[in-house]
């Protein structure tokens, strides 16, 4: 089986505390970046640097500059939580966001814009009146929501994603009550998938996930695959680099015919059995 430019895989960020050490040569070659070293093993990262601030146009041209050499690479990005969690829509703010991301919607480089609402955010009438306005206010995007609480499979909830064409971020999250649980949905064009660990507390993103629960999502990611135009696999269990480990670990266990290489530091002390032949960066 072989990937396809339908299926990407990749990490959730790229400037993390300590992946210079964990994930990254050392020494670095002169003129080295993070994205194209990521851009030589996926086809996706995640902005999450969104969900604080405002991505500058001139900061995303060379982005796309420096995963050019990667034909299939697309970007996702995570929308700011001033508007989805906060729900400050002034409409200067939203335009300036706009206004950032153009460049990369513009030239194709952008997937998804990923809406990330806090556990505490239910399915009912109030809440799915507020999605409907983010889907409005934002209709020139591809969007996914990703959503915590459980109440969100409700069918009158699925429906009205699939009215409004938006979709379903699946999670793996720690379990908890009312927690959204593993799932397969697909209610767009657009398949997402976040792996964020299974800790709970502050270390939550110190998790790595193990075999058995990589396969399980294999055969959930090969569902939602099948009827999808793409979809995009996210490991945010940043920590130690773990979502760089569990995401080729992942994308080498849906793609057969690739064995993509492991950075050096995987291969002078893993930290998990990799599927793979690895070989230095």
């Amino acid at each position: 089986m072989s990937l396809g430019i339908d299926l990407r895989f990749g990490p959730s960020g790229w400037d993390h505390p300590r992946w210079d050490k964990l994930i990254y040569p050392r020494p670095q070659p002169r003129g080295f970046h993070p994205l194209e070293f990521l851009a030589d093993r996926f086809s996706t990262v995640e902005i999450c640097a969104t969900s604080h601030s405002f991505l500058r146009p001139e900061l995303a041209r060379p982005w796309m500059t420096r995963v050019a050499h990667n034909p299939s690479f697309v970007f996702t990005a995570r929308m700011p939580l001033r508007f989805s969690t906060e729900r400050r829509m002034e409409s200067e703010a939203i335009k300036d966001f706009k206004q950032g991301m153009r460049p990369l919607l513009e030239r194709g480089m952008l997937g998804c814009l990923l809406m990330q609402f806090p556990w505490g955010f239910r399915f009912n009438a109030e809440n799915r009146a507020f999605v409907i306005s983010l889907r409005r206010a934002f209709h020139e995007f591809p969007l996914a929501a990703e959503l915590l609480h459980d109440s969100w499979t409700a069918q009158e909830a699925i429906g009205t994603m699939i009215d409004y064409h938006i979709g379903f971020c699946n999670i793996d999250q720690p379990s908890s009550d009312h927690a959204m649980p593993p799932s397969a949905y697909l209610t767009t064009n657009i398949g997402y998938v976040k792996l964020s660990g299974r800790k709970h507390g502050p270390r939550a993103a110190d998790y790595l996930y193990t075999m058995p629960e990589l396969l399980e999502w294999r055969m959930r990611i090969a569902r939602i695959r099948r009827f999808a135009d793409r979809t995009f696999v996210v490991f945010a269990n940043a920590a130690g680099g773990k979502a760089v480990i569990n995401a080729l670990q992942l994308q080498a266990l849906m793609d057969l015919e690739k064995r993509p290489e492991a950075p050096a530091a995987m291969v002078e002390k893993p930290t998990a059995p990799l599927p793979f032949a690895a070989s230095a960066a």
